[in-house]
């Protein structure tokens, strides 16, 4: 069973080889032949070298005798300088296929981390399969091409000289070759040992690079000082590279003491069998020629068969760590369109529902949210408010379709939006999350992502960020809109936290959707810029529909209709007067938030 996966991983392995470089892939293929025969005629060609010269002196013919030695010298050069241009240009098609191979690997593997589900991200299992997947592709498939190359341009030697051992001495041929037998052994032995450890401390591998982006993030470089955090996550970066780094040694003490065994038993039979062909020599059996040959042969074939047997072993190895690929590749999403999607409203003429939705993240039991129903109608700016882990981001992750419910569903206009294509719903909606990203691009394009479906139009860029409130500050900047943002890279400037919060909701009001998603959208704005924001705001939502979370209840009075989430359940809803008269659980809050201004 599992040799049948190893073939299959490797049959599979070689398609994407091919696939990726076919025109690299063919010159190969031609110089591992080419490589192949070379050394077969450079052994003939110094045998005639050395019996051409023993001719020669034993000849009273003098200077004309010698020709011939310099013709078969002559025609060694050329084999030797050929052999040396094989090598050359194998070395540049091995090394233009591995790199188009390595970025080939690398966006397939790009491709899978787009289209895998958002539960995946929020899975510890997931990153461990990542983090092997990320550190097979780089290499792994090029350590195949070598090996394949490798074997065949071993097999082609092997096959050449073997006629050869064996008209000489098929025993002593045997016996030889057989020596190569423990060499691959002990190299299976320990691809399989190598294996095992590398997965057995993938975790303490992320956390050593955890560790690592503490250390040296931009993000963490305030707080690592402010709370002298460095020397601490230094001593434990350091131990658990300690610890791998033991581990991973005496693995190779012991594979290299093992191997140290084998060459030296090799080399005691390689030298046994001069000795026997000296002693042919001696015999008159063969000419001196005929002894350089032989030995050379021996040491060839045993090299040679080395070559196959370490390459297969090698290709082993490599199959074996590709799998890691080949487990993250074969992931398959569970957000999926349906097979024939229906087409996004244009226009929302109800509004989005949720409609007895109740939720559980994967592996955990404990339901996030249960029954919630809401609805936001066009037109309308509808607040979402509650304690910390009462489901509010939860919600947003489901009208995105980032996650699907457990039971219940998300409608718009009355359609599941299960039943559109999840790329074509998104681009009805504008989102700007809490911890929203900070794009390292000049300003226009940090605005720009937010619709990169239509072309980069300044004009709706300025427009976007002036009603965000973001145009004085980029207009600030040495460039303008072409300033590089962020501390990066060359001439890049950093803003404040507010202010890239505008740029952040410029990026969401650039799309044409027909639903904003709000989320903690005014945590980093002074109050004035809070208020200026919500008043452009309403002017400008038209027919559009508003969904908002916040803490803050100066924003969250502004909206038309509250929810108030406690526990995954709608505990209340209604206009901020009602709620406030009812003296419920939004009153609470309000009127405990309200108490510091007093």
């Amino acid at each position: 069973m599992k040799g049948r996966r190893i073939i299959r991983g490797l049959v599979r392995a070689l398609r994407l080889v091919w696939s990726s470089a076919p025109g690299w892939a063919t010159a190969n293929l031609l110089l591992v032949l080419f490589q192949g025969l070379l050394p077969l005629a450079g052994l003939y060609l110094l045998k005639q070298v050395i019996d051409a010269l023993q001719s020669a002196i034993a000849s009273p013919a003098g200077a004309a005798g010698f020709r011939p030695v310099l013709l078969w010298v002559a025609l060694a050069a050329g084999a030797a300088l050929l052999t040396a241009l094989a090598r050359a240009l194998a070395e540049l098609t091995r090394q233009a296929q591995a790199l188009v191979l390595t970025d080939r690997v690398t966006d397939v593997l790009h491709g899978r981390s787009i289209a895998a589900d958002l539960g995946y991200y929020e899975d510890p299992r997931y990153h461990d399969s990542l983090h092997r997947a990320q550190g097979e592709a780089l290499h792994r498939p090029a350590g195949i091409v070598g090996g394949l190359i490798q074997v065949g341009q071993a097999l082609i030697s092997l096959a050449g000289v073997a006629g050869l051992l064996f008209a000489f001495n098929p025993l002593l041929a045997l016996a030889l070759l057989a020596l190569a037998l423990p060499g691959a052994l002990v190299q299976v032995a320990f691809a399989r040992r190598r294996f095992r450890f590398e997965q057995e401390q993938t975790e303490n591998e992320r956390r050593a690079q955890y560790y690592h982006w503490l250390l040296t993030g931009t993000p963490h470089a305030r707080e690592l000082r402010l709370f002298g955090l460095g020397t601490l996550f230094r001593k434990r970066f350091r131990g658990l590279r300690d610890r791998l780094r033991a581990g991973r040694l005496a693995l190779t003490r012991r594979r290299v003491g093992f191997g140290l065994l084998v060459q030296f038993a090799t080399t005691l039979a390689i030298f046994a069998a001069l000795g026997f062909v000296a002693h042919q020599a001696y015999r008159g059996a063969i000419t001196i020629g005929g002894l350089v040959m032989y030995f050379s042969a021996f040491q060839l074939a045993v090299g040679s068969f080395s070559s196959v047997l370490g390459g297969l072993a090698g290709l082993y190895e490599d199959s074996l760590f590709l799998d890691n690929l080949y487990r993250f590749l074969d992931l398959e999403p569970q957000v999926t369109a349906p097979a024939r999607p229906e087409p996004v409203p244009e226009r929302f003429r109800r509004g989005v529902e949720f409609r007895s939705v109740s939720f559980a993240y994967p592996g955990d039991g404990r339901p996030v949210l249960e029954s919630v129903d809401l609805a936001v109608a066009p037109g309308q700016v509808v607040a979402l408010v509650g304690e910390n882990g009462s489901g509010k981001t939860t919600l947003v992750k489901l009208l995105g379709r980032l996650y699907d419910p457990d039971s219940g569903c998300v409608t718009v206009d009355g359609l599941d939006i299960r039943r559109f294509d999840p790329d074509n719903w998104r681009r009805r909606i504008s989102v700007v999350l809490q911890d929203f990203v900070r794009y390292y691009l000049p300003a226009w394009e940090n605005i720009w992502l937010g619709d990169v479906s239509s072309g980069p139009d300044r004009k709706r860029v300025v427009a976007a960020a002036r009603r965000a409130g973001a145009d004085a500050a980029i207009e600030r900047l040495p460039r303008g809109y072409d300033t590089q943002l962020g501390c990066w890279f060359e001439s890049g400037r950093e803003l404040s936290s507010g202010e890239w919060q505008k740029v952040a909701l410029a990026r969401a009001f650039l799309r044409d959707a027909q639903l904003v998603v709000l989320d903690e959208p005014t945590s980093s704005l002074d109050p004035l810029a809070e208020a200026e924001l919500f008043e452009r705001f309403r002017r400008s939502i038209e027919n559009r529909s508003a969904l908002l979370i916040s803490h803050r209840f100066s924003t969250v009075a502004l909206a038309d209709y509250i929810y108030v989430l406690d526990r995954g359940r709608v505990a209340e809803r209604g206009t901020h007067a009602e709620l406030l008269e009812r003296g419920g659980l939004y009153a609470r809050m309000y009127r405990a938030q309200a108490s510091h201004y007093r």
